[in-house]
């Protein structure tokens, strides 16, 4: 069974940084996309950022681009999002996401298998 589990989220202070952690279990994802939604009280789900199998190609949304930095580490099947300059409109849940095709696309319907996602609150 596939597991997707996030780690890293906390309450901080606007323009602080935190790195979130995800690792996937039950197979192996190392050919996969991998990506990070969030999701705000009352807002739908949203792309935050991508990244293909390899690590050679990233994709992220306008409002984190310059602050978000995605990577990954196959041999651990580890996701991670470096968040710096933490604004309060960051606020929201934050999900991992496996990807179903080659791209690391920025629709909900482009990933196959999701975590249960980790608070991330950003304080004035």
């Amino acid at each position: 069974q596939v597991q997707l589990v996030e780690s890293g989220g906390g309450l901080v202070q606007s323009g602080d940084s935190l790195r979130l952690s995800c690792v996937v279990s039950g197979g192996t994802f190392s050919w996969f996309p991998m990506g990070w939604f969030r999701q705000a009280p009352g807002k739908e789900r949203e792309f935050v950022s991508g990244i293909n199998w390899s690590g050679s190609s990233t994709l992220y949304a306008d409002s984190v681009k310059g602050r978000f930095t995605i990577s990954r580490v196959n041999a651990k099947n580890m996701v991670y999002l470096q968040m710096n300059s933490l604004k309060l409109e960051d606020t929201a849940v934050y999900y991992c996401a496996v990807g179903n095709g080659a791209a690391a696309g920025p629709t909900i319907n482009s990933y196959a298998y999701w975590g249960q996602g980790t608070q991330v609150t950003v304080s004035s």
